[in-house]
């Protein structure tokens, strides 16, 4: 990260597995981070966990930074940036992993010029396996997206992506992680159902979903192959992919997405009007 100072104003969950992926990597040393947050609970489980700075106040955080992550719920980013507009010059690359809030809504309220890179991140940051997508804003640099891969890719994968391209990323990777919670406990209760303890079903289960998409990414295989290897004529696999492909499943997970996606561009619509864009 090139000895930049990294500022997180909000100390929530995506913060925290920021942090964290940052301190593990040794990516940022932890007296080159700090987090403020209106929850005291939050703050000193970040100092005690990783040794960061924290402060409640959001001009202090600023003044610290040269990369300001804003990490606070979308109803409220624009109070925020509204706050610290007097205290972003230049010398600042603002990071959003805000939900849903365009960079120009962003920009409109941040001093002319101001760098802002926007994210798309999932939950499984929180475990250093997440999925993030990235887009630059009007003034970003080469280096500013360098930066923001750096900073991601500290808790899992990172592509860079046009802005108009990340509702489809919400659709897709943003709220993929239920759709794969959902997978997993149906998986469960067909393997109680079957005869398993619950406690092994689920294990069995989630390390099956876990090993499958581990085998993909590092054999770089079609996932239609992948699955041919374990489909041997008039065996098992065939019999249960039958029943799969009967009850419509391919196509409900693509109408998932779909519709995860178009619930997105909306919320998308609202928040730009809400902050006057």
């Amino acid at each position: 990260m090139d000895g930049k100072k990294l500022g997180f104003l909000g100390g929530g969950n995506m913060a925290a597995a920021l942090v964290r992926g940052l301190c593990s990597s040794k990516a940022v040393a932890p007296s080159d981070l700090m987090a403020s947050d209106v929850k005291a609970e939050r703050l000193r489980y970040l100092y005690d966990t990783h040794g960061i700075r924290t402060t409640t106040d959001n001009h202090e955080l600023v003044r610290f930074a040269d990369v300001v992550v804003l990490a606070v719920k979308p109803q409220v980013v624009d109070k925020v940036l509204d706050a610290i507009r007097g205290d972003v010059d230049q010398g600042h690359l603002v990071v959003s992993v805000a939900a849903g809030v365009p960079l120009a809504a962003i920009e409109a309220r941040l001093p002319p010029g101001t760098r802002v890179i926007r994210s798309m991140p999932n939950t499984p940051a929180t475990a250093l396996a997440g999925a993030t997508a990235i887009s630059r804003g009007s003034f970003a640099t080469d280096a500013d997206m360098a930066t923001a891969e750096a900073l991601f890719a500290a808790v899992g994968r990172v592509v860079t992506l046009d802005e108009t391209l990340l509702d489809a990323v919400t659709g897709l990777s943003g709220s993929g992680p239920a759709y794969v919670m959902l997978i997993i406990e149906a998986l469960a209760d067909g393997g109680v159902k079957v005869g398993l303890h619950r406690d092994t079903a689920l294990l069995l289960a989630a390390q099956t979903v876990y090993g499958s998409a581990k085998l993909l990414l590092e054999t770089g295989e079609h996932p239609g192959r992948l699955k041919d290897m374990v489909t041997s004529p008039g065996g098992t696999a065939i019999a249960g992919l039958h029943t799969l492909e009967s009850g419509g499943l391919r196509r409900t997970l693509i109408d998932a997405v779909e519709t995860a996606t178009l619930r997105a561009a909306t919320l998308g619509e609202q928040m730009a009007k809400k902050m006057g864009v």
